[in-house]
């Protein structure tokens, strides 16, 4: 079994629970090398892998977790409709790919990767179908503004458990994680650590404080705040360090001077403008 600390996690809107720490797979090269990250991941206790269909390496994670020696219901695996596959038949269809890629029953966490213009609402009905069918556990939403929510939960009536954004002490998306919060929506950040543009005076003197990592700083900042991370990295002893912030607690004085260091500044696509 797995340490508490990589299983604890919130429980979701749909009841089903989630851990606060997962490994992302963006930009991980197919075969050996997500084979080994994902491994290693789990190896040291990790037990939510987070990938897509455009990563192109969800037959590596799938293979990973078959060989993890780990059971199938310990993780909790996520991946993600790409923009192309946009549309109810063709997210169907995607989904099918991505669940043959893994090599999975059922998906834990299925979301749609991008609203851009006008097919996410269409997508989202078939993520319900999805859910409905019993092939995945939990459906959400990346990227997705305030508007886009609203339009989809009108809809639909069917709230996301989940909205995967980008997050991070430059960008830390109050007011979405305020309506998020309203509407008992999860945020889960991608790019947590910025995309490694770590030094900052502020985090580097938070952080020698607590003996800790600029990285782990920051993680622990999200988790204290409610926010899921999923932290990437392909180094073993990396993948470990990131996991390692369960054993302190930031004081308040600490989380709002990390709240204070937001600039809106993006390292990913703006969702306003990265439309298809």
């Amino acid at each position: 079994m797995a340490n508490q600390v990589f299983t604890d996690g919130p429980t979701l809107n749909d009841g089903v629970k989630m851990p606060w720490l997962g490994l992302g797979v963006w930009k991980t090269k197919e075969g050996e090398e997500v084979i080994q990250s994902v491994k290693s991941a789990i190896a040291a206790g990790y037990r939510m892998i987070d990938t897509a269909a455009i990563y192109g390496n969800e037959e590596g994670v799938g293979q990973a977790i078959r060989e993890s020696g780990v059971s199938r219901d310990e993780l909790f695996i996520t991946t993600k409709v790409w923009n192309d596959d946009q549309g109810y038949e063709k997210t169907l269809q995607a989904f099918e790919t991505s669940r043959k890629k893994l090599g999975l029953e059922v998906v834990d966490l299925y979301l749609v990767h991008w609203p851009g213009r006008d097919k996410y609402l269409e997508t989202w009905k078939a993520l319900i179908h999805l859910q409905k069918e019993g092939l995945v556990r939990s459906i959400g939403v990346s990227n997705f503004q305030i508007r886009h929510l609203k339009h989809i939960i009108e809809e639909t009536g069917v709230v996301p458990v989940v909205n995967q954004v980008e997050l991070h002490p430059l960008l830390s998306q109050k007011e979405l994680l305020a309506y998020a919060r309203e509407n008992n929506i999860v945020l889960e950040a991608w790019s947590p650590l910025m995309q490694g543009n770590l030094d900052h005076p502020v985090l580097a003197q938070i952080a020698e404080k607590y003996g800790k990592t600029t990285a782990q700083v920051i993680l622990r900042w999200d988790i204290q705040n409610g926010v899921i991370v999923i932290p990437k990295s392909i180094k073993e002893h990396r993948i470990r360090e990131n996991a390692n912030i369960f054993d302190f607690e930031l004081s308040a004085e600490d989380m709002a001077a990390i709240d204070g260091l937001n600039e809106n500044k993006r390292f990913g696509s703006n969702p306003d403008e990265f439309l298809f």
